[in-house]
């Protein structure tokens, strides 16, 4: 038999400095990460922060039962976004639970009836007639603010910064060419709203914007008290934004803002609303065949095609921008096309969509039929005192238990203690930081059931350690030498591990689909320290027990090593003496 080759490693030995070189860096590269991103702390849940927890459970209309469906509630999650964030509410989390609730979670410090108001109410949909537009952003310094153009030669100039949304324009699909020849039904038979390219601020002789309004704008009923409001507002201030449209009931004017294709914001003043959200019966993303661009067609009802017919035939007859009509949600103006004709129960609005912008869109407008409307099923208010308390209770008990932890290890097992210790810090480690980088990430947020999950990842972590070390000292017990018993013991504790962690990870996965509100927080914590257990056990602790076991404390087997051959009742092997064989006796 051929002798082995000097060297030669052992099985399972691998090359464990590769290992522990290849985890430390993930760690440096995830706290580097930390410190770039400007977040050191996680991201506190309502219950540990303090704030109002708001649930809402989506109710049909009779007959709409299939209404509330994953679309009709993810766009009503965006609305429920963009009130909250009207109130300048910063970090809140709005999101679905299951299949028709709506989870709100709002910070401390704000205004909770407020709060309860806004995302309880239906959204309002309206389209308004434009009188005047302009810019809303903050005029450059020293220059007076841009006022609105009305020029018809400045709309056909294709100025960049468009007035609208970025040359969209809205036909009734029926013919290629845009023609504003109405046919036998009363329906415009091509392009009839077409984006108008009027935002760009008008400017003199001597390059700086006239600051003078438009006279079409008086002329359309914009009355003085508006016009200081439009005048001061300033579209890139939450507040501000938000504040303009507040109190206007749908038979008066308004000052809105919205933003171009470019996303800058633009300042309106509209007329009272024409036509209602309500009466559009259907609104849709589709690609245009003749094109191959994303559109969005809009159908409306009988009562709404006669209000959409009336107002369109008024607007055509006007100069940019008053030949616009505001489509405005919540009092913000998502989109803002110009009119050449008029149009009835059907229309496309097309122009500089994506696919993401134009379903954005059609949603919005579909959002004003829904069949839906939103009870409030619970609220939630928590202090941040009683909040800085539940953390403090869940910090103290994760430490008591891990106290607990340890002191069995360096009972038990002694010098291998060490090891496990090293590893738990290090799960530790890698859980904290990949927490705090999930904040601002996808929104997560450490709740007191997510602590509590951490918690009982310590005692998961802790196992993975036990399995192994049981494993290597089974392989001492058997007569070998610490590194084959490390190489050996390594491929069935393996398998145990996995198996383990894998129906850790598995309950986890089901807890966090079938559950909702706050207990995914310990569903997602639990799954995510379970995969972090099998990284830092294949990464960490084995490459560093292997190293370990070429060194005299670990490998004579020092009493104090945990590895004591006496302490694991290992029988020297017993010398069994050469059998006598009596001899014959000899004939005399």
């Amino acid at each position: 038999m051929a002798a082995p080759k000097k060297g030669r490693r052992q099985p399972g030995q691998g090359r464990p400095g590769r290992a522990l070189a290849l985890i430390l860096i993930a760690l440096v590269a995830l706290t580097g990460g930390m410190f770039l991103s400007g977040h050191t702390t996680p991201r506190l849940g309502i219950d540990l922060a303090g704030g109002t927890s708001i649930t809402l459970q989506a109710r049909s209309e009779p007959g709409q039962e299939s209404a509330v469906n994953q679309t009709n509630m993810n766009t009503a999650v965006g609305i429920i976004e963009r009130r909250v964030n009207g109130l300048g509410v910063s970090e809140a989390e709005v999101q679905t639970q299951g299949t028709d609730h709506i989870i709100v979670n709002i910070p401390k410090g704000t205004n909770e009836k407020q709060a309860r108001e806004q995302v309880g109410t239906t959204a309002q949909l309206f389209f308004r007639p434009v009188l005047q537009l302009a810019s809303g952003e903050p005029a450059p310094e020293g220059s007076p603010s841009p006022s609105a153009s009305g020029s018809p030669d400045e709309a056909e100039q294709g100025d960049g910064d468009k007035a609208t949304d970025g040359g969209d324009k809205a036909t009734d699909g029926k013919s290629g060419e845009p023609e504003a020849t109405p046919t036998t039904q009363g329906r415009a038979a091509s392009g009839a709203l077409k984006a108008d390219a009027t935002s760009s601020p008008s400017a003199s002789a001597d390059g700086k914007a006239d600051p003078t309004p438009s006279p079409s704008a008086s002329e359309g009923g914009a009355d003085e008290a508006l016009m200081k409001k439009f005048e001061a507002l300033t579209c890139t201030d939450t507040k501000e934004r938000t504040a303009a449209a507040e109190g206007t009931k749908p038979s008066e004017p308004m000052v809105g803002c919205g933003q171009n294709s470019a996303g800058q914001w633009e300042k309106y003043i509209l007329g009272p609303a024409a036509v209602a959200g309500t009466e559009i019966d259907d609104a849709s993303a589709v690609i245009d065949e003749r094109t191959g661009q994303w559109i969005v067609t809009m159908d409306f009802s009988s009562k709404g095609a006669d209000a959409f017919s009336k107002i369109t035939s008024e607007l055509k007859t006007q100069q940019p921008p008053m030949n616009q009509f505001g489509i405005v949600l919540d009092g913000e103006v998502v989109s803002a096309p110009s009119v050449q004709t008029t149009l009835s129960k059907s229309a496309q609005i097309s122009g500089s969509f994506t696919q993401e912008s134009s379903q954005e869109l059609a949603n919005m407008l579909s959002y004003g039929a829904l069949p839906l409307s939103f009870v409030e099923e619970s609220v939630t208010s928590v202090t941040a005192a009683l909040g800085g308390e539940q953390l403090e209770a869940g910090l103290i008990a994760g430490g008591i238990g891990l106290i607990l932890v340890i002191v069995y290890l360096v009972v038990y097992y002694r010098g291998l203690s060490l090891i496990a210790i090293i590893s738990l810090l290090m799960s530790a480690a890698l859980t904290y930081t990949i927490m705090v980088l999930l904040g601002p990430a996808i929104g997560f947020a450490l709740n007191l059931p997510a602590v509590c999950g951490a918690i009982v990842a310590i005692g998961i972590t802790a196992d993975s350690f036990i399995v192994f070390f049981e494993r290597v000292r089974d392989e001492i017990r058997e007569g070998r030498s610490l590194q084959p018993a490390v190489a050996r013991g390594w491929p069935r504790a393996r398998r145990t591990i996995l198996v383990s962690d894998f129906v850790s990870f598995l309950s986890a996965a089901v807890l966090f689909v079938v559950t909702v509100g706050k207990v995914q927080g310990f569903a997602f914590t639990l799954g995510l320290t379970t995969l972090l257990d099998v990284v830092v056990v294949f990464f960490f602790t084995k490459p560093l027990l292997t190293i370990l076991a070429r060194k005299k404390f670990f490998a004579s087997g020092h009493p104090w090593s945990g590895l004591d051959p006496k302490r694991l009742g290992v029988k020297p092997p017993l010398r069994r003496a050469r059998r006598t064989v009596p001899a014959d006796p000899k004939e005399a």
